[in-house]
């Protein structure tokens, strides 16, 4: 029994095992037919390393397809092709800070290294830091006699097409850094009163830069505009005295180059006279050009954080704004400082663009500050917006808070940082990672780092890409500037760019032209023949002027009997596909039976595969970079973007992710929306469940009023009184609005993200309707009807008492005018006579 017992189990485990066998021999052919389909047909080693997980056999007489996902099966390992990144470094000091010595009389300080990137490991991938005392590229920072602030400082990289390598470029802000501030002032006749304040802050400036560094340089430089109409007035009276007690306009002035003596700042500010022009804009942008690309002239120096404070009241002329006085010359972004340091083009060139003053402005790694008034800070705030590394603050009309709004602006400059690079085309993707101070926190993609003291080291990771090669040859090789805005250093990556084989070049032993392996008529390399002119064939054996194919030699170019000849994209030349030429030179047709193009695939929102950053075309099927997925290349590979951020279910439990969206789902309860399905308008959630309870705590009303029933009921929590609710999207507040029996509205909030505590925000009264008094309105209306109808009456009687005594009047009137009754008859004659006697005297 014991016997049969074990001769079944040997038998059971060897069944297992022969399954097992089955399954990796089915899963491996399975990986062999997939990276068969990435490496279709390419015929030469360049066209094979350019495609991902594809290597080269360049073993001589090799029957077996060259260009293979698993080519190590079949080809010996020093006949296989499979470049990988490289990394090299080249210069690597150490990141130091400045410390000062306790006690020093001679303001010296020591330095302190307190990082070390002395030796870094190439890998295919990512690269670590090593301790190597033979390494020939690091150099002591005592040695190199300057502050690094980032660092390594110059690598060399081998890239091959859509491998990303993993770059770590290290920060940190070194202790008592160099500073150099020049003053960019407005002089016109507006900001008189602002030239007095500032030439008694002189000293104040210099003592609290100070603080910060015991390196500190200060510089004065004024503006106007260009001396021509429309700008400033050209009447000769004018042009010496535009105002009272003005000097002659003038367009940029460098009155102070950079200096440590702060006395003599403030006399400069003090000595330097007041101007005046026409229109309201100023002629800034030439002053800003001129202070700028003027190193020698400004005393700018190496290593040093540069600030160009730029103050004014008014706005500022830009490109084109010149043709109004008749100057259509570009501004050409040199320098042209006079020995008096005058600028001496003011009225040859235009104005410079903000493009050039953003591109001057990364060359120089120049912080600029706009220190302006209420007025035109939101100008300024927008052009800010546009210059790399600067911002814009606000300037108290008198400009008595500059002091302030200097150390408020370099506090922000120095606490944060942001890493930039200089490519401008496609070739080459660079996204940057970190961390930044919390060191226990999952990578982010991010460039800038906030809240930085000094000595914090913030480490970001470059993840590099080649995405194309370039057409040209000679663009295989690039320099790539990665740097800190604002700082003078950068990390110099000179790019090497895998697009070609090492055997394709002549400097290979195995390399011959006119080689007999190819019948004397191509270039034997990399184990096959490049064919010269018209010839074609493995062994360049077949000419296309001949006209007679050899029995066979159409089969050839088939792929299989039922398939048209060079898949009906080419023609059969000698038993060789020559494929057809696109009109679009990057639009290729390729593989030895013309059956893959770069330019069939899917076209989402018209981009190919979804864009060069998303994937690119292969065999007619998207081959997608990393983070991306689908057919198109339209979805993200990971599910991180349907997380909500506090954590939690994916989707919030409520739906599905579908290409790194959440699709949300409809329930019972509502349909749910939100970026996460973190909402539901529709639904009731727990409102109802914290309606009595809200009720009775905070109003003591509804169906728990009782003490002794609010107080058994409601445990769970106590509302928080607030004056009007207010809820917040980013804590998933939840808003509740209920109506009463006594017809009053309330409201209250609910957070129950934490499941141990709900959180209540509940309105402190009641909106209640006022109550109404029936009886009073009842007598109101009655009172209203009966003076409503006595005034009506007596309004009548008042009208009708007017319409009678209008119309007696009326009547006495023609009365009086009446004549008829004076009217006398000239043929009647009294029947008396009256006689007079003239002697009569009366008596």
């Amino acid at each position: 029994m014991i016997g049969s017992s074990t001769a079944l189990a040997t038998m059971v485990m060897l069944v297992a095992l022969a399954l097992l066998a089955l399954t990796v021999d089915s899963s491996a052919g399975q990986v062999a037919s997939y990276q068969l389909t990435t490496c279709p047909g390419k015929t030469t080693c360049s066209q094979c390393i350019q495609t991902t997980n594809c290597r080269w056999c360049k073993k001589p007489n090799f029957t077996q397809p060259r260009c293979h996902g698993q080519i190590e099966k079949y080809c010996p390992e020093e006949y296989t092709v499979d470049p990988s990144n490289e990394f090299r470094l080249l210069l690597g000091r150490e990141l130091t800070k400045a410390t000062k010595r306790v006690g020093a009389l001679d303001g010296q300080s020591e330095r302190e290294s307190y990082y070390s990137s002395s030796h870094y490991q190439s890998s295919s991938s990512s690269h670590s830091f090593q301790q190597s005392s033979s390494s020939s590229s690091y150099e002591s920072e005592s040695a190199a006699g300057s502050i690094v602030q980032i660092s390594p400082q110059s690598v060399s990289l081998k890239l091959r097409l859509n491998e990303v390598y993993r770059l770590n470029v290290n920060y940190a802000q070194a202790e008592d850094y160099p500073v150099d501030l020049y003053y960019l002032m407005d002089l016109s006749k507006s900001m008189e009163d602002d030239k007095t304040i500032l030439s008694t802050l002189g000293a104040h400036l210099a003592s609290e830069m100070r603080k910060i560094t015991n390196n500190f340089k200060l510089g004065f430089g004024s503006f106007v505009d260009k001396v021509l109409m429309p700008y400033v007035s050209t009447v000769p009276k004018n042009l010496r005295e535009p105002c009272p007690s003005c000097v002659a306009p003038y367009g940029y002035h460098n009155l102070m180059p950079l200096s440590t003596d702060a006395n003599l700042f403030s006399q400069e500010v003090q000595r330097a006279n007041v101007s005046g022009n026409l229109d309201a804009p100023e002629g800034g942008f030439d002053a800003i050009m001129q202070a700028i690309v003027c190193r020698e002239q400004i005393g700018w120096r190496e290593k040093a954080r540069r600030l160009l404070l730029f103050s004014t009241d008014a706005g500022f002329h830009y490109a084109g704004d010149g043709k109004l006085g008749g100057v259509i010359t570009p501004n050409d972004g040199d320098c042209h400082l006079d020995h008096n340091g005058r600028y001496t083009h003011s009225t040859t060139q235009d104005y410079p663009s903000i493009s050039q003053i953003n591109l001057k402005v990364k060359q120089n790694a120049i912080n600029v500050i706009f220190a302006v008034t209420q007025e035109e800070l939101s100008v300024y705030e927008k052009l800010s917006r546009l210059v790399e590394g600067s911002s814009a603050a606000k300037l108290s009309n008198d400009s008595s808070n500059i002091v302030d709004l200097v150390r408020d602006q370099y506090d922000k400059i120095s606490s944060s940082v942001e890493m930039k690079d200089n490519r401008t085309d496609n070739v080459i993707d660079v996204k940057y990672y970190s961390r930044c101070r919390n060191t226990s926190s999952q990578l982010q993609q991010t460039n800038r780092c906030e809240g930085l003291k000094v000595g914090d080291v913030v480490t970001f990771e470059a993840h590099i890409t080649l995405l194309q090669c370039p057409s040209d040859p000679r663009d295989w090789h690039q320099v790539l500037q990665i740097y800190p805005v604002g700082i003078n250093e950068s990390l110099t990556v000179n790019i090497e760019m895998l697009c070609s084989c090492d055997c394709e070049q002549p400097a290979d032993p195995e390399y011959r032209e006119k080689a007999s392996e190819c019948s004397n008529a191509g270039t034997y390399k990399c184990g096959i023949c490049e064919c010269d002119g018209n010839y074609h064939g493995q062994h360049c054996e077949c000419s296309a002027t001949d006209s007679l194919l050899e029995p066979g030699m159409v089969d050839a170019c088939r792929m299989s009997n039922s398939s048209d000849e060079c898949s009906g994209r080419g023609q059969c030349v000698c038993g060789v596909c020559v494929c057809e030429r696109r009109p679009n030179p990057d639009e290729v047709i390729e593989g030895r039976y013309c059956e893959c193009d770069n330019f069939s695939c899917d076209r989402p929102g018209g981009l190919l595969c979804s864009g060069p950053d998303h994937g690119r075309c292969v065999c007619g099927q998207c081959e997608c970079r990393d983070g991306w997925t689908g057919p198109a290349c339209d979805c993200r590979a990971s599910n991180e973007t349907c997380m909500p951020p506090d954590g939690g279910e994916l989707c919030s439990g409520h739906g599905e992710c579908e290409c790194g969206t959440c699709r949300c789902s409809v329930d019972a309860d509502g349909r749910y929306t939100g970026r996460y399905c973190e909402k539901c308008p529709t639904c009731s959630g727990r409102c109802n469940e914290f309606k009595h309870c809200v009720q009775c705590q905070q109003y003591q009303t509804g169906p728990l009023a009782n003490a002794d029933d609010c107080a058994t009921n409601c445990t769970l929590f106590v509302p928080v009184p607030v004056e009007k609710v207010v809820i917040d999207e980013q804590r998933n507040d939840n808003k509740c609005t209920f109506y009463d029996e006594d017809d009053c509205r309330f409201e209250f909030s609910y957070n129950d993200s934490d499941q141990d505590k709900v959180v209540v925000m509940a309105q402190e009264q009641r909106e209640c309707p006022p109550k109404v008094f029936m009886l009073g309105i009842a007598l109101a209306v009655i009172a209203a009807v009966v003076l409503i109808g006595m005034a009506v009456l007596l309004l009548w009687k008042v009208l009708t008492s007017i319409h009678d005594r209008r119309e007696f009047a009326r009547f006495e009137k023609e009365r009086m005018m009446a004549k008829w009754d004076t009217g006398e008859n000239p043929i009647y004659k009294q029947a008396t006579t009256t006689f007079k006697n003239p002697t009569y005297a009366g008596k």
